[in-house]
């Protein structure tokens, strides 16, 4: 899910002033043509394919920490509805504190060092857990510290990987390509992942399959230290600038123009959505419907070709109709899905089909939506604006998430997970209507990007 750790959806350096955002119609900008031809094409890019790979390996070993962290807290320490909760938005809540500041910090320096030292850290983390349950020394507290630095280092590396990928992707042309890609490895994670954690932890109990993860990290350390494309050291400051001010710049990016604006608010409505009906459906599970982890990753896991197949189509869709078309149906689609596990009732097998149609319309829908807003963003931002319109991203849409399962752990625990469920499902369907009045619903195409500005152009 886009939703929780840096994915497709997410280019250089610098901290040198910005000209306001665009004022051209975004609904008349021409647009930027992906190229098909193979020799043109990423697939000759080395670089980019060794990036690609390790973050595939590593998506996919996150879908095993997805789920085995919250068991871990339920198996090993029987948490209460709240506790799972707080448990989710600990890994989370960084993003609402530290994006931004991270954001300008990235800015000024090189992504590939700051991706390198984040997964590292994670990496340490991860298997942690597993030492501190060996020993016997593992508690709640210990565990939501852990969850808490996890989501520290994901800050990190979240808003740096967007912003470094145009430096292997250097041309326009291909960021729809390479959004397209990226969200094919997030969907195929989804897809693989969460069959994988459920049968590691069946065999291997909740702690000890994080170590897959950490894994999973060390490759994506391994293909970064094999990238040979050179990054630019940023360009200094023209004048020294304090923090504030480069923050208030990311913010005005973004909500000044009504593209990206738009596109940050519905992010943060549809990662809530998403973060809780997951959160409540996951209790919901194993405790009223008591369903075996292997039976929750399996309903995951099929659920999941939803949004590869999305990934895969989604170039050829949008080519073929108007992009803000797609987007509405799409995100619709992602808003309206969790309606089908309300409306699941009868013998065992129709409600785990229901619940798989469920989640499978809902990631259908984020296989496409992701692409097109990735896309969009890339091409509505300078590159030295890049990393400060990330954070501002990331603050929105994963503080989206972190109150979203926090928000599920508490109302569950008032009210049930299937009252909670219903509850976030007419909430979730409701979102529905600011799509439509939202100005990306009428985009005809993809907008030219914005070029760099001019040295001592003033400020947005």
């Amino acid at each position: 899910m886009t939703t929780t750790r840096g994915r497709a959806g997410e280019p250089g350096p610098g901290a040198s002033a910005v000209a306001g955002p665009p004022t051209a119609d975004p609904t008349t900008t021409p647009v930027v043509e992906p190229h098909d031809a193979k020799g043109d094409s990423l697939w000759r890019n080395r670089d980019f394919r060794r990036f690609w790979l390790g973050e595939t390996l590593s998506l996919l070993g996150s879908q095993v920490t997805n789920l085995a962290l919250p068991l871990t807290a339920i198996s090993a320490f029987d948490a209460t509805d709240e506790q799972v909760g707080v448990l989710r938005f600990l890994q989370l809540v960084p993003f609402l504190g530290l994006a931004l500041v991270f954001g300008v910090w990235v800015d000024r320096a090189r992504r590939r060092r700051v991706m390198l030292g984040a997964n590292l850290a994670r990496l340490a983390l991860l298997t942690l857990v597993p030492v501190l349950y060996w020993l016997d020394a593992l508690s709640m507290g210990s565990l939501l510290v852990i969850a808490c630095a996890i989501g520290v280092a994901t800050v990190l590396f979240d808003v740096s990987w967007m912003s470094y990928v145009p430096t292997l992707v250097r041309e326009p042309k291909h960021y729809v390509e390479a959004s397209a890609k990226m969200s094919v490895s997030s969907s195929a994670a989804d897809v693989a992942g969460p069959g994988l954690a459920g049968a590691l932890v069946s065999a291997v109990t909740a702690p000890v399959a994080l170590i897959v993860d950490a894994f999973s990290y060390l490759v994506s350390v391994v293909s970064l230290l094999l990238i040979r494309t050179p990054e630019p050291r940023p360009e200094p400051p023209a004048e020294r600038r304090r923090l504030s001010v480069e923050l208030r710049e990311g913010l005005r990016w973004v909500l000044k123009n009504p593209v990206l604006r738009s596109l940050a608010l519905i992010g943060f409505c549809c990662n809530f959505s998403m973060i809780t009906v997951w959160t409540m459906f996951l209790l919901y599970g194993t405790r009223d419907l008591h369903f075996a982890s292997t039976t929750l990753g399996t309903i995951f896991a099929i659920a999941s070709v939803g949004g590869l197949i999305g990934a895969v189509l989604s170039r050829r869709i949008i080519r073929r109709f108007r992009l803000g078309r797609v987007y509405l149906v799409a995100q619709s689609a992602l808003l309206l899905g969790p309606l089908l596990i309300v409306a699941a009732a009868g013998p065992r097998p129709v409600m785990v089909g229901m619940c798989v149609l469920s989640f499978f319309v809902t990631y259908l829908g984020l296989g496409v939506a992701g692409v097109i807003i990735v896309s969009l963003r890339q091409t509505s931002t300078p590159q030295s604006m890049m990393g400060r319109m990330t954070a501002v991203f990331r603050t929105l849409l994963f503080g989206g998430s972190a109150l979203g399962g926090l928000f599920a752990g508490l109302l569950s625990g008032r009210i049930g997970a299937e009252g909670a469920l219903t509850v976030a499902a007419w909430g979730s369907a409701a979102v529905v209507i600011v799509i439509v009045l939202s100005p990306v619903s009428r985009l005809r195409e993809l907008p030219a990007p914005v070029p760099e500005p001019a040295p001592g152009a003033a400020r947005g």
